[in-house]
Formats: structure tokens, sequence, C-alpha cells
């Protein structure tokens, strides 16, 4: 178990320890990293989040068997989702092999396609439920049912961040909040200070994407004064209370806000860029932040995780053709993008990008509540379901896994949400048995008590 800093200097004996507290945080930002227990290839995590449910037999897993069954009962037994489904539906995009490797990817990501040399594809991913909450939960803290921490917090934590001007672990959601809201990026038992910081990244002036980051009446010297006031009085409170984690966490949110404001409004200002890189990443909100994300990282934010909208946007349940192909459209070119930039940026290589829903969706038709009215969409489906990573120590140009012969469920090599896990701290260079942090008399971690690297996935 890894004791903090902040831990040891508040147990030191006859109180020195707490003397130091105010100065350790001052400095320290959102705190120290633990050594790392072999060198890491990734030092920082995008999380691009296709929230609502990516279909793979649309996108990443083409199935021959689906397209000349079209119409047909397929043969399954018990794989019960959240819907009544029906017939085989045959995809309405078309499939291409891509790049050296010859990675088939659909005509939804024509831009993206260039970089299949790049990407490493699990085509056998699954989870336990079709639910979207449930899931969220599992792929963000590797627990469905129980509050853990997020990935991004459990990184946090671990590795400390490169800037005391930015927070370690920033959630960028266009226009609202996905289902399940901030408990997708929470700290749980983790100190507070490292939950994500959500930003609406449906703003385009970089001074409304935080609010009150500046202050409209005080200037800087004031607002020093008042900030030093502020430290003090809550360094006394805490000596009156050792260990009370809540205080600590304000402290800590407090001296954050005031450094952002030197940083944060630059950060997030993608009007910077050259006309060139602009015309790169495209328009509309989910391009453009897939370039905050490439601005943060280069600043020393450990995890940023990009989601597509409020609530599901990719959750097509009712026209999979014309829904996918907009949503898809909406983040085709920012994808290809922030590939193509991260590595003319020599970053690549020690930026791990991770693609994906909180599950996939059926090869068959979805049915109205009572087993009538089929659609042209999909239900939810987590037996089986497709996502890509990138850079960061992954191997580039690489399938692994399989569904069945229709796409429904994962067959070969299946990897979960605990194996995903366990393999993205491989690459940042954590046992992620032995990360672990002791709470209520237990050691937890983020990969509970399952997890294996999928060492295929491995440059």
């Amino acid at each position: 178990m890894h004791v903090s800093r902040r831990g040891f200097l508040r147990s030191s004996g006859m109180g020195f320890g707490s003397l130091a507290l105010a100065g350790l945080l001052a400095r320290d930002g959102v705190g120290s990293a633990f050594p790392t227990h072999f060198p890491a290839r990734a030092k920082r995590v995008i999380h691009v989040f296709l929230n609502g449910g990516m279909s793979q037999v649309d996108t990443f897993d083409p199935k021959p068997e689906l397209q000349a069954r079209g119409g047909q009962t397929l043969p399954y037994d018990n794989l019960q989702t959240e819907r009544k489904t029906g017939v085989a539906l045959p995809s309405p995009f078309t499939f291409a092999k891509h790049g050296q490797s010859g990675i088939p990817i659909s005509d939804l990501f024509p831009n993206l396609a260039r970089h299949a040399d790049e990407l490493a594809v699990i085509r056998s991913m699954h989870v336990e439920l079709p639910n979207h909450e449930m899931s969220l939960m599992l792929m963000n803290s590797g627990h469905m049912r129980q509050v853990r921490p997020s990935f991004g917090s459990w990184l946090t934590w671990g590795m400390g961040q490169e800037n005391d001007n930015l927070p370690g672990f920033i959630a960028l959601v266009p226009g609202g909040m996905p289902v399940g809201g901030a408990g997708n990026w929470r700290s749980a038992f983790l100190p507070g200070a490292f939950q994500g910081t959500h930003v609406d990244t449906s703003k385009t002036d970089p001074r409304e994407l935080i609010d009150h980051i500046r202050n409209p009446r005080l200037g800087p010297d004031r607002q020093q004064e008042q900030f030093d006031l502020l430290r003090a009085l809550n360094a006394s409170h805490l000596d009156q209370r050792p260990g009370e984690a809540a205080i600590e966490a304000r402290i800590r949110s407090f001296e954050l806000a005031y450094r952002m404001q030197l940083e944060a409004t630059d950060a997030f200002d993608v009007r910077q860029e050259p006309a060139h890189v602009l015309e790169m990443y495209g328009e509309g909100p989910q391009n453009r932040q897939l370039l905050m994300a490439r601005r943060l990282v280069e600043r020393g934010v450990r995890f940023v995780q990009t989601w597509h909208g409020s609530m599901q946007p990719w959750d097509s349940h009712s026209n999979i053709r014309d829904e996918h192909r907009k949503v898809a459209g909406e983040c085709d070119q920012g994808l290809a993008a922030l590939l193509t930039d991260l590595k003319d940026r020599g970053m690549l290589d020690s930026t791990l990008v991770l693609c994906t829903g909180e599950f996939g969706r059926t090869p068959s038709v979805e049915m109205g509540q009572n087993g009538a009215g089929a659609s042209q969409g999909r239900d939810h489906n987590h037996w089986g379901f497709s996502l890509w990573m990138a850079g960061g120590g992954v191997k580039g140009g690489t399938i692994h896994g399989a569904t069945d012969d229709f796409g429904f469920k994962a067959v070969e090599n299946p990897v979960s949400a605990h194996d995903l896990h366990a393999t993205m701290l491989h690459l940042l260079g954590f046992d992620h048995t032995r990360l672990t942090y002791r709470y209520a008399g237990r050691d937890y971690r983020l990969t509970d008590l399952e997890g294996e690297v999928v060492r295929p996935v491995l440059a």
C-alpha cells in the first residue's frame, strides 16, 4: 500500500508535519507521483468516449454472414438484450481494408481509416449488462454497482501531474452531461482533488468554458491577499481535524482554482492554433474538443476524456444508417487529425488514445416493446463489441479477438473491462494488482479482483 507524502507529514512526530502542510499543498498541486512499477510507455491518456454505444458490425467488425442472412432469424439461444430484437439487420455501410495491415473499417470513418496501421482494434470486448448507467460505471471505474474511483482519478493519484496550474483530469462534454453525470469522473474514496473537472465544450469563448475563472472585481494583489487568508484559515481548521479529507479537498480546490487563472483560458483557446491546424481538425464541438484535448495533454494534463455529447448520442435504436452516419461525421475528421497532430509533434508514442463506447449494438433489428413494429435500429449489446487504441506503446495495425459469425458475442480471446484497465495501466507503468488504496480496512484497486493484460496489443 502507498502512503502519500501528505499522510506521512501529518503523522510525523511533534506536530511539525501539520505545520508543513500548507507549504506542501502550495507547491504540490494535486499530489506527488508514485514511482511506476516499471518503465511507462505512455505518460498521458486521451479517452474518446462515444457514449451511447457504437455498433461494431457497422464500424470495425464486418460480418459477411450477417449480410447474407438479412431478414432471417439468427440462431441464438438466451442472448438477452435490453429490448426485444427480431431478424438480422445487414449493415448499410461499406467496409474496405486499409493500410498495410489491411484492417477493415467502414465508410463511416474515411478519415480515421488512413491511420489503420496505428490502430489496435479489439473486437472481443464484453461487459455485464445492456444498461447505459451500469456499463458506463464499469467502463469508467471498474465496477457497475459500487461507487468507485474512475480511471482518470486512479491515474492522477498514481502519477501526479506535470502542470500545477491545470487539473490533472478533465472531462470535456459539449452541451450537457452524459448518462450518470459527474459520477463518470468521480474520485469516490480517493481524495477529492483527483475528481475530474467538467468543461462544457459547446461554448466557444474560452472565458466562458469554466465558470468564474476571472474575478471581475478584484485585481491580482487583492486576490492574493484573499487567497492567503483562506489558506491560513483552512490550514488552521485542518490542524484541529487531522485527516479530514473534505477539508483537504477544499484547500486543494481553492489553490487549483487560483492557479488556473494563470493558464486555463490559454489552454482552452483553440483560436491560438495556426489556420492549417484548425482546418485539419474541422468544425463542430466534437472536433474542437479533440483539439482541446491535444492542447491539454501538451500542457501536462494526465487524463483527458472527451464525450460525444449529452445523454447518449450513439444510441441508435431506430435508424442505424442515418443516426450513425450523423454522429460519425461529427468526429471522424477530428479523430484523424488528433492522431496526425500527436504524431507530428512527437507525442503519439507517449500518449495513449482510447476510443470506445460503453457497449455495442445487436446485429438484429430492434422491435417495439410489445414485440411488434421492427425498426431499422439496433438494441444495446453487451455480449461483444469493438474499440480501438493507438499510441503509447500500442501495437498498431493489430486486430485482437473476434465475435461470432454475426457479430453478437465475443467468442475468441474475450476482453473484459478489467482486462482493458489492466492493459492501460500496464502501458502507463503500473502493475494493476499493486496500485492499491487503503480504504475502510481494505486495499482497493481499479481492477477489483480480476484483470489480465492483453499482451498481443502491446508493441
